[in-house]
């Protein structure tokens, strides 16, 4: 519709979800309406190269376009389609965590919450892809089991509330609350409980904070584009500490594979990566995040966007697959993704 109005404009276009599989794709109504009109597009970005694969196999598929490479004849234009991995402004993050206000409240949490127990964090959108419910469950085993014990750890999980209007989301919020209550009232103690869990949206500086505070960082959705939580933690750790979980169906795994990678449906296998992070070495959490610090630190926002404009601005080049150089990444501070 926008070509339609302005054939002289240069239009790009950023899917932050993933592209379903075409065989998903395909039960959609106005399918291949809706591929036309992302074909408005000059340049069509995704967060995943699996994404990406998705499209132009679509495209083919459906509505029997020509393609070379990852560009895509339509009505005599040339359409690039290419990943663009989202990421954090780490400079930004870095500075959050070096100013008085965080490093005290950084402190206060630590007291009040952990004192000498080991902090696992999840911060979440409060919504049925995060797996939050598989985490807390298989928090709980570790817990019946004694392989955790009450006064060695607790979770804190902060669960934001979005679309709380549709029922499948209040019902969530129903079930994670009793959840996490049943926790609390079986295994802890007054004044002490296992789980601490908040749906309230903390603030920028609160959130770092806690980032800054939690030894083992949990981010196991079922399904995700990319997840900033697990950079934005990656990116807090000034000293190289602390461990993040991070499931192999969000699309930071793929950047982050010093991480401890799991599958978030698989409740022995998130159990068993707790209880790794929880007994992992000094010296090894330095080894995995500082690794990780160092790719986000040439995967940053600026790039995420320069490379996308920079391919944007070279759309008509000839249809051959195009070699970027640049490195590619975005924003966050929160659970938006």
């Amino acid at each position: 519709m926008v070509r339609h109005r302005r054939p002289d404009l240069r239009i790009g276009f950023f899917l932050h979800i993933p592209l379903p599989a075409p065989e998903v794709f395909a039960q959609l109504p106005c399918r291949d309406d809706i591929l036309r009109g992302i074909l408005g597009a000059d340049v069509v970005g995704f967060q995943q190269s699996l994404s990406t694969q998705n499209f132009l196999q679509l495209v083919r598929q459906r509505l029997r376009l020509q393609r070379s490479g990852n560009v895509v004849l339509v009505d005599g234009r040339q359409v690039v389609a290419d990943s663009f991995p989202i990421s954090v402004d780490v400079d930004d993050v870095e500075r959050l965590v070096r100013r008085e206000g965080v490093r005290r409240r950084t402190e206060q949490i630590r007291g009040e919450l952990g004192g000498r127990r080991k902090i696992l964090l999840s911060v979440d959108r409060l919504d049925y892809t995060k797996g939050i419910e598989q985490r807390l469950s298989a928090y709980g085993e570790l817990l019946e089991e004694g392989k955790i014990r009450p006064e060695d750890a607790i979770f804190i999980q902060v669960g934001t509330v979005t679309r709380e209007q549709v029922g499948q989301y209040a019902r969530l919020r129903q079930r994670v609350e009793r959840l996490a209550g049943h926790l609390n009232g079986v295994y802890g103690r007054a004044g002490s409980p296992v789980v601490h869990y908040t749906n309230q949206l903390p603030g920028v500086e609160e959130l770092v904070a806690l980032y800054a505070a939690a030894d083992i960082m949990l981010v196991t959705p079922l399904r995700d584009g990319m997840n900033l939580v697990a950079k934005e933690y990656v990116a807090s750790r000034l000293d190289n500490s602390g461990v993040l979980i991070l499931s192999e169906f969000a699309g930071s795994a793929a950047e982050l594979a010093e991480a401890l990678i799991v599958n978030p449906n698989d409740a022995d296998e998130l159990k068993q990566a707790v209880l790794v992070a929880l007994s992992m070495s000094a010296a090894e959490q330095r080894r995995r995040m500082d690794a990780m610090r160092s790719h986000l630190r040439s995967h940053d926002l600026p790039t995420w966007a320069n490379s996308f404009l920079k391919l944007l601005h070279r759309a008509d080049v000839p249809p051959q697959r195009i070699q970027r150089s640049d490195a590619t990444t975005g924003r966050g501070l929160g659970p938006t993704l």
